[in-house]
């Protein structure tokens, strides 16, 4: 693989705000009158997640939130901005909460080997790990074992989207963006769409 030095990063991008204009004279012109993006893509900070090109979308359609291993944490002002900023004034249609296969700030929860601010941050899913023990440990190999966590913290932190007050607001107001889980398997490029355990949240109060 070819990693770009920062020159080359600045010259990559003169080279393809040139290619942009010639292409389409009026795409700068367009992106420059403001977003009106139909997703909210929550995913991971893993260097290997080009959401646009895994996706095929171009700028001004994904709303994007990234951090380690795609948490949803009620207490992060951060991401609670960027929900409710993309809920109640872009009022985006969907909310996907994007993890990956392979992905280290899970394999770190698994194995519990996460120091420092780190170890704090993905404790949430070391918590997840241990709840589903049994079913996790039960797969014949620490890469199918910590792919399965994987799924499940995604399961998890839509969960935590449901939870949130501004997702309350949007289900008094009857403008509820649908909530999606995606794991990326990395090895392929394939996006794997997760079912939700919807029921079980109307049981437990977590959806309506």
């Amino acid at each position: 693989m070819h990693y770009h030095t920062y020159d080359e990063l600045l010259s990559n991008n003169a080279a393809w705000a040139e290619e942009k204009l010639e292409s389409q004279p009026g795409y700068f012109e367009g992106l420059a009158k403001g977003q009106k993006p139909p997703f909210l893509f929550i995913g991971c900070s893993d260097s290997r997640m080009p959401l646009n090109g895994f996706t095929k979308t171009e700028a001004g359609e994904l709303f994007i939130h990234r951090n380690v291993a795609n948490q949803v944490s009620l207490t992060d002002m951060n991401l609670l901005a960027v929900l409710e900023y993309a809920v109640e004034a872009l009022k985006v249609k969907h909310i996907v909460v994007c993890g990956h296969y392979l992905c280290g700030g899970v394999t770190a929860a698994y194995a519990g080997t996460a120091t420092g601010v780190v170890e704090s941050w993905v404790n949430p899913i070391r918590e997840i790990y241990l709840q589903h023990r049994a079913e996790i440990d039960s797969l014949p190999t620490e890469e199918k074992r910590t792919n399965k966590l994987s799924e499940l913290n995604v399961i998890a932190q839509v969960g935590n989207i449901y939870k949130t007050s501004v997702m309350h607001r949007a289900f008094k107001a009857n403008e509820v963006p649908e909530v999606h889980g995606w794991v990326l398997d990395i090895k392929s490029g394939y996006i794997k769409d997760l079912e939700l355990p919807k029921e079980e949240w109307r049981r437990l109060g977590i959806l309506p």
